[in-house]
């Protein structure tokens, strides 16, 4: 069986740190965010195919480098296709029912019962349904019995049909591209429509959901992942540090100084005496001086921020005036 990751973006919101990095690598509790969708997959998925279309160097790199236990399939978009024309191009290796999901989504959704309910249901196309409580930034979706009826895409406030949301994960069978075709095609706008009459359905799940592209919300994605025990015990250097909430510790060397909840401190980084972080992330090499404040940001690999500074919402990289 085959599984789609539609991972083309160019990370525009996470910038700088997807100038060097292409957003399915950036880390996430010390794995690369695409390897928390491949991970998830069920073990029936023997190919993997990933759209993408930038840093595609990179991303083949870490592939030959890293046995993820399946094939992956890296196909190129020279040109941004929409979410069902980069389904259409790569529809070569999609011989058969498949799953796909948008590159950048973290959640707890069991993608093997997820699987099964399409089956059971039958028709062109399942997708996984979220629950919330404002959905007006979203596509909404109106369901009848386990049967999508109608979409509303970003509904102004108090006018939404429903309160679930299209949740960026998908069920499909082959035949969908009879009614993609070639080009800039948008699943959600002219594809799902034309699908409501040969079978869409809707499969609600509770838990967790975060699209983490942005800085907000990857950070969120790591704390919902590490609050729900996403995580394994990793070794640091660790000396009268006060340590609070749950934190993922990999390699660290932290003194004296106060640390969490949701820090994670990958290998080789650092946070010196008297300083507090809160919210963050050091990838490997990067250090925090001496008595800083540190809330709501993320350290790229090597970055530094100096002695005594205060930074809160901040991407930093490695080379930059990281702290003016």
């Amino acid at each position: 069986m085959k599984a789609l990751i539609l991972a083309g973006g160019m990370g525009t919101r996470l910038r700088p740190l997807t100038y060097s990095t292409p957003k399915p690598l950036v880390p996430l509790l010390g794995r690369p965010l695409v390897m928390h969708i491949i991970d998830s997959l069920p073990k029936q998925v023997d190919t993997v195919v990933l759209a993408v279309s930038y840093m595609k160097d990179a991303l083949e790199e870490y592939f030959r480098r890293n046995d993820c236990g399946r094939k992956v399939v890296l196909v190129n978009e020279t040109e941004p296709l929409g979410t069902g024309g980069a389904i259409w191009n790569v529809r070569q290796y999609l011989d058969g029912t498949f799953l796909c999901c948008n590159g950048d989504i973290v959640s707890s959704l069991d993608l093997q019962d997820f699987l099964d309910f399409h089956r059971a249901k039958g028709g062109m196309g399942s997708l996984a349904l979220w629950q919330v409580p404002n959905p007006s930034a979203f596509g909404v979706v109106g369901l009848r019995n386990d049967r999508v009826s109608d979409f509303q895409e970003k509904p102004a406030p108090g006018t939404a049909r429903s309160d679930l949301i299209n949740a960026g994960i998908y069920c499909f069978e082959p035949e969908i591209m009879d009614l993609i075709g070639e080009g800039v095609v948008s699943l959600e706008r002219s594809v799902f429509p034309l699908v409501l009459e040969k079978g869409l359905y809707g499969h609600r799940f509770s838990g967790y959901w975060v699209d983490c592209g942005t800085p907000e919300s990857y950070l969120r994605a790591q704390a919902v992942l590490l609050d729900n025990g996403q995580d394994k015990e990793h070794p640091a250097v660790i000396e009268g540090v006060k340590l609070s909430g749950r934190n993922h510790l990999d390699g660290s060397i932290l003194s004296y100084c106060q640390v969490g909840p949701h820090v994670c401190a990958l290998p080789r980084s650092r946070i010196m005496g008297g300083s507090s972080v809160v919210n963050s992330i050091l990838m490997e090499g990067a250090v925090i001086g001496r008595n800083c404040q540190v809330h709501d940001c993320i350290l790229g690999p090597g970055a530094t921020i100096p002695d005594g500074q205060t930074v809160q919402g901040k991407i930093l990289v490695a080379g930059e005036n990281e702290c003016p």
